[in-house]
């Protein structure tokens, strides 16, 4: 038996198996068409329109980018500080911090940049708006 047929056999069971689970709940579920369960839903967001037209805050995907960014640095800073005392000893102080001084320098900017274009404060509904301003100070 060759490599590429063992490789096959695991290809073909790795797609047979979930296929035919996927036919097996298929055929077994219970088929209990409810209004609910078509119903469109997403974010929390109160459907307007048909499901094509869906309208949602732009600020769902801002926060969701700026998590990633800063969620995907920590691959990076994580390891580096796994590293660098044994780092320090072999090149220095300086050649082993200036490059991770460097990439926080540019995420603190990136940071910035992004508070201050409004990317991090959150949009308020004009309903919360008026029930601010309605409210009698004391």
């Amino acid at each position: 038996m060759s490599e590429w047929t063992a490789i096959g056999a695991l290809a073909v069971v790795a797609i047979a198996i979930p296929v035919s689970m996927m036919a097996v709940s298929w055929l077994l579920r219970p088929s209990v068409p409810e209004q609910g369960k078509r119903a469109t839903y997403e974010s929390g967001e109160v459907p307007t329109g048909s499901s094509y037209q869906l309208r949602f805050n732009i600020q769902y995907y801002m926060v969701a980018l700026l998590f990633v960014v800063f969620d995907v640095e920590t691959v990076f800073i994580i390891p580096w500080t796994v590293i660098f005392e044994e780092a320090v000893g072999e090149v220095g102080l300086l050649r082993t911090f200036a490059p991770m001084a460097v990439f926080i320098g540019l995420l603190v900017f990136g940071l910035a940049w992004a508070w201050r274009k409004g990317a991090v404060e959150w949009v308020k509904s004009p309903t919360a708006e008026r029930q601010l301003t309605d409210r009698p100070e004391s």
